[in-house]
């Protein structure tokens, strides 16, 4: 196996990473099927992401995505009758406990740290974070899910250190 990087050790949940595709999946399904919301069967996201299902047909989640845990994609904003489309776009990450307002839209190979406030959209390749978020650093390079191009690498020296 010459040329492989050494990978981190499954432990805790994600040793029952079959059973939460199949979950993901049917979740999915439901979301897109009954909810007609337009999320990408390429695109992740924990199962316990909020989509909203106020105006659902505002939801895009592009290709190769992942939306972390408690994340929430709003559609609408009841006080100001808003009811628009929020998107994101192909290779994006969006952080845990994020919250992305109605009418944004996350650029290709953009990430959303975690517990950002995004009230406006968010150029392509940017790296964004705060409340309200705020672009950090642009013309990132990321890959799909919007894993940036040193992870593996990284994650590596880390298995390898037995620090894993």
């Amino acid at each position: 196996m010459q040329g492989e990087m050494a990978k981190a050790r499954r432990r805790g949940l994600n040793r029952l990473a079959p059973l939460r595709a199949l979950l993901m999946a049917a979740a999915r399904l439901y979301y897109t099927r009954i909810w007609g919301m337009d999320i990408d069967p390429s695109a992740k996201f924990s199962l316990s992401a909020q989509f909203d299902r106020t105006f659902p047909i505002g939801v895009h989640v592009g290709p190769n995505s992942y939306v972390a845990f408690e994340a929430r994609v709003l559609t609408h904003d009841r006080t100001r009758g808003l009811y628009l489309h929020t998107r994101i776009g192909a290779n994006c990450f969006i952080g845990g406990r994020a919250l992305l307002l109605p009418g944004v839209e996350i650029g290709a190979g953009s990430v959303v740290g975690a517990g950002a406030v995004v009230t406006r959209s968010v150029p392509p390749g940017s790296l964004v974070a705060g409340n309200p978020a705020r672009v950090l650093r642009a013309g990132i390079d990321v890959g799909a899910y919007g894993r940036f191009a040193g992870a593996d690498a990284t994650e590596a020296a880390l298995a390898t250190a037995g620090l894993t």
